[in-house]
Formats: structure tokens, C-alpha cells, sequence
């Protein structure tokens, strides 16, 4: 039997474009979790090398930064350029930078060097990113962008899951040293070069941009893209709103990544079924995809019953309840509810400020407003963890991180509930069509 929710998921799911660029997402995102679940597993459970709380802060900032430093440039460049064109050559980059970052492992490289690779792989990847969200209003229509996110944003996080389950499984095959590591580091490439392969199919100029906004001067476009992509949305009230969400959710969630991975690796023990180390984070993967998952099949639903404005807010004091009720005890078994818990709650607020962007900025403006949303959404999370690790114990049991990760979930539901006040846009009544 079809469901309302169902129909409109067949409807735009049968169109041959929106197949090919939600193929072309599912590559990519599986070669970046394979990606970064390979280089993680190279620099924090390597027996040929050793990371404190601080390297790790530093490991996450090489991939996490990048998408700040390179987000003007993919946002001004993707409102310019036929964005086909860049998802093609800048797949095939990323994939170059994941072979010669492997080369860089398998050597032995450490420091400034390997984070290097890292961050210029990372950067690249944020022309993949914001051009596969700037260009999906162009294969589905208006009605149908809300559900049509939700389920390429879910399905691309999750295959994101499976790239780092894939690389953990492969990495117990080939070994944990740094030839080993080397080797899962390069199958990620793969990933890259399928993204290219699929965007060739586009015809040139579908995906946009269908106008450009844009000075004459390529070097005034990229230095104007943080500025205008601020003002595009400051102009829109539902956009900034979400942002206030959003950050508090990626500052918190910076904080507790932080303190589950040295939880894992130098708190908790093997238990029955759960396990510590490498498989340990393995495990929480695959219960923060279920939550990716759950949340993207509920998300339209949510949004269309309560509006956006509960949604969000319910998100977030959701989050807020399972980082303390179950993330405080600090023991596997509830650690793993809380990545599932927390992680379905953060895609709520994602796809939510998604549709916000895709829906109510214009779409010569799309892919600035995209560039800067990656930006402060990264440096968000850059700070919280940096901070963190400052005070964080070894071992990763510190209650007073996870209390303060907690406050801030509760803080960006005041916040974004004093926002919409402001802007006098109140969503408590379904907003969006969906399809």
C-alpha cells in the first residue's frame, strides 16, 4: 500500500537526473567516510603512533577546517561556473589528494605534513558538497525539495557510515600499522573517481546556475562570497534562525566527539557484544547511521505535522535529554544510544536549515549561503573541540564536558525560539510544501 510518504519519495526518485545526482552524492559521501574513518584510524589507533587530546584537536581542525577556508571560494565559484563542471574535476581532485595523502601515511608522515594532504583533500571536497546541495532544486520540483533533501541528505549521510564501516572492516584485513593504514587510506578514492564519472552524464549547465549574480571579476566573486552569502542570509529570517540551532548543536557535538573517542580508546573495555578502540567507534557508527536514517525517514513527516519551528526545538531538547541521561554514565551500552539519539536529532536540524536554504534563498545567492553555513557550521566545531581538549583528562571522563555540551543544546533552543520572536516569522504551522 503507497503512504503520503511514500508517493512523493517515487515520484521524484523515478526521475533519471535526481537518480544520477543522488548516485553521484552516494559515491562521494562513501569515499569520504571511508576517507576519514581510513585517516582516523592511521593517526588516533595506530600502534606506530601516538595522539593526545591536543593532536586530536588538530586532526579534527585538518578535517574540519578546510571547509571554512575553502567555503567562499566554492560558494562564489559554484554561483558562477557550470556546477556540473565542478562536481567532474573536483571529485577527480579529491581523489588525487586521497592517493597522495595514503603515499603520505604509508611513509610515515606525521605533523604538518599529513595534515596538509588532509586539509587540501577536505577543502576540495567542499566544492563536492555545496555544488550537490546548490544543484538539487534543479532536478526536482519546488513541492518536492523538502522530502527530496531528506532523502538524499539521509541516504548520503548513511552511505557516508558504510564508507567508514568498509574502512574499518578492510583496515582489520590489511593491518593497523601504516602500510595497512596506507591501503584503506587509497580505496577511498574510488569514491571520488565514481562522483566524476556520474557527473559527466549532466547535461551541461541543469544544474545551475541559472543566473549569475556575480562581478565580472572572478577575484571580487570569490573575495564578495562571505559577504554575500552573510547578506543573503540575513535577509532571510528562517535561515538565520536555523543557524542558531545548528551551531550550538555542532559546538556540542564537537565536545562529546571528543570525549567518546578517548573514551574508547583509553577508558572503555571489550563487553560481551560492545567493544572498545577501533571497533568500539565502529559500533557507535553504526548506531549514529540508524539515527541518521530513523531521522531522515521522520523528518517531512515532523515538519509537516508540527511545523519547523517545534521540530527544530524538539530536536534539540532532545539531544539535550540523551546527552545527559545517557551519555553521563560514560558506559558503552548508553554511549551507544546517545550517538543514536543525538546524532537523528542533529540530521533533523541539518535537513531542516537545508530546506531553509534551498527554499527561501534565491538561487544565484544558493551557493554562498551554502559556503557560509559550511563555514561557521566547521569553525563551530573546530573551537568547541579545540577548547575541550585543553581540559580534557586522558581518558576522556570528564562530566563537566558532557553538562556543558548539554547546556548548549538547551541554549540553541532559547536561542532559536528568541530568533524567530525577533523576525516575527513564527513556524509553529507547517511552512513547507512537501511534495
Amino acid at each position: 500500500m503507497t503512504t503520503t510518504a511514500t508517493a512523493p519519495t517515487r515520484a521524484f526518485v523515478r526521475d533519471r537526473d535526481f537518480r544520477r545526482l543522488l548516485l553521484t552524492r552516494f559515491s562521494a559521501h562513501w569515499g569520504n567516510g571511508m576517507y576519514q574513518a581510513g585517516l582516523a584510524g592511521a593517526v588516533l589507533f595506530n600502534p606506530e603512533r601516538a595522539a593526545d587530546a591536543l593532536a586530536m584537536a588538530g586532526g579534527f581542525a585538518a578535517l574540519l577546517l578546510p571547509y571554512s577556508v575553502v567555503g567562499p571560494f566554492a560558494g562564489a565559484l559554484l554561483d558562477r561556473w557550470d556546477r556540473r563542471k565542478v562536481l567532474i574535476f573536483a571529485s577527480l581532485l579529491r581523489s588525487f589528494t586521497i592517493l597522495a595523502t595514503a603515499v603520505a601515511v604509508g611513509t610515515g608522515a606525521a605533523g604538518f605534513g599529513l595534515f596538509s594532504l588532509a586539509l587540501a583533500s577536505e577543502g576540495v571536497s567542499r566544492f563536492i558538497g555545496s555544488g550537490l546541495s546548490a544543484s538539487l532544486p534543479h532536478v526536482v520540483e519546488e513541492k518536492s525539495v523538502v522530502a527530496a533533501n531528506a532523502f538524499a541528505a539521509t541516504w548520503g549521510s548513511v552511505l557516508a557510515v558504510v564508507g567508514g564501516g568498509c574502512a574499518i572492516g578492510l583496515r582489520a584485513l590489511t593491518g593497523a600499522d601504516d602500510a595497512g593504514s596506507a591501503g584503506v587510506t587509497a580505496v577511498a578514492a574510488l569514491g571520488g573517481i565514481g562522483a566524476a564519472v556520474l557527473a559527466s552524464g549532466f547535461a551541461r549547465g541543469l544544474l545551475g546556475p541559472s543566473t549569475v549574480d556575480e562581478p565580472s571579476n572572478p577575484a571580487v566573486a570569490v573575495a564578495r562570497g562571505l559577504s554575500d552569502g552573510a547578506k543573503a542570509a540575513w535577509r532571510t529570517p528562517s535561515v538565520m534562525a536555523g543557524f542558531v540551532a545548528l551551531f550550538a548543536h555542532r559546538a556540542s557535538y564537537g565536545i562529546s566527539l571528543l570525549v567518546t573517542v578517548l573514551l574508547m580508546r583509553n577508558h572503555f573495555t571489550d563487553a560481551g557484544i560492545f567493544r572498545a578502540g577501533m571497533a568500539g567507534l565502529g559500533q557507535m557508527a553504526a548506531f549514529a547511521g540508524a539515527g541518521i536514517l530513523v531521522a531522515g525517514l521522520l523528518t517531512a513527516r515532523l515538519i509537516r505535522r508540527f511545523g519547523r519551528l517545534r521540530a527544530v526545538v524538539g530536536a534539540l531538547v532532545l539531544a539535550a535529554i540523551a546527552q545527559s541521561a545517557l551519555g553521563l554514565p560514560m558506559v558503552v551500552p548508553t554511549a551507544l544510544l546517545a550517538a543514536f539519539l543525538v546524532t537523528g536529532a542533529g540530521q533533523v536540524l541539518k535537513l531542516c536549515v537545508d530546506s531553509s536554504v534551498q527554499l527561501d534563498v534565491a538561487d544565484e545567492a544558493r551557493g554562498r549561503v551554502f559556503a557560509l553555513y559550511d563555514t561557521l557550521f566547521n569553525i563551530t566545531q573546530v573551537a568547541a573541540v579545540s577548547l575541550a581538549a585543553t581540559v580534557i583528562p586522558d581518558d576522556g571522563r570528564s562530566s563537566g564536558l558532557l553538562i556543558a555540551a548539554t547546556v548548549l543544546y538547551l541554549a540553541g533552543a532559547a536561542g532559536h525560539l528568541l530568533a524567530v520572536r525577533k523576525s516575527g516569522s513564527g513556524d509553529t504551522a507547517p511552512p513547507l510544501a512537501l511534495g
